[in-house]
């Protein structure tokens, strides 16, 4: 039997460790957590995967003990199952990314882009479905900075566990290295990589 030990990680993690352990042809596995949510997002993985699961809480965490049963016709591979995050009224899409290279939107009116931009992210704070990272770029840099309208609503999704990586040289371009207050700095070879292996959601 496997234990896999995600206790601290934010979602996706928990449900990235066990697929990994799954992939690797392991029949038992045991996936300790430290909330319901992962606890639930494991089981909902591993009942997706062919493995009947049993969640038991033990001094405020939880164990999911998953073992490879029969699989039924409605049961799924693990390429084909889903990897989400459903914590409250929200989930992460793994492998979706979304592209910011700019902090208004559209064409036109620059004003009114800015005020698109801002309307967009405040509801994407509250939407059900998030990507699972957010990539800025060029002057969309800029959203996560001092001074940003949009801080706020960029600090929900990233405690929703959305990773948010600014692009440094943009960051150094425009004189705002030291000014960055949501996410983190990143390089031309991570988000090259992020943006080959993902389903990117252009921000135009």
């Amino acid at each position: 039997m496997k234990e896999v030990d995600a206790r601290g990680y934010p979602c996706p993690q928990p449900v990235l460790f066990t697929k990994k352990v799954v992939d690797e042809g392991e029949k038992e596995i045991v996936v300790l957590v430290d909330n319901r949510g992962s606890a639930d997002n494991v089981a909902r993985f591993g009942e997706k995967s062919g493995y009947r699961v049993e969640i038991k809480e033990e001094n405020g965490d939880f164990k999911v003990v998953l073992k490879k049963g029969i699989e039924s016709s409605a049961s799924k591979t693990t390429e084909a199952a889903e990897i989400t995050c459903e914590t409250g009224n929200w989930k992460l899409l793994k492998g979706k990314t979304l592209l910011v290279s700019t902090d208004s939107l559209g064409r036109g009116s620059e004003e009114l882009g800015k005020v698109l931009v801002k309307a967009l992210l405040n509801t994407l704070s509250g939407n059900e479905s998030l990507p699972e990272k957010i990539v800025l770029i060029n002057s969309g840099v800029k959203l996560a900075c001092e001074g940003s309208d949009v801080l706020e609503a960029l600090q929900v999704v990233v405690d929703k566990g959305v990773e948010l990586l600014a692009c440094g040289t943009c960051l150094n371009y425009f004189g705002l290295t030291e000014k960055l207050k949501v996410g983190r700095v990143s390089n031309a070879y991570e988000i090259l990589n992020v943006l080959l292996e993902s389903q990117i959601v252009p921000w135009a």
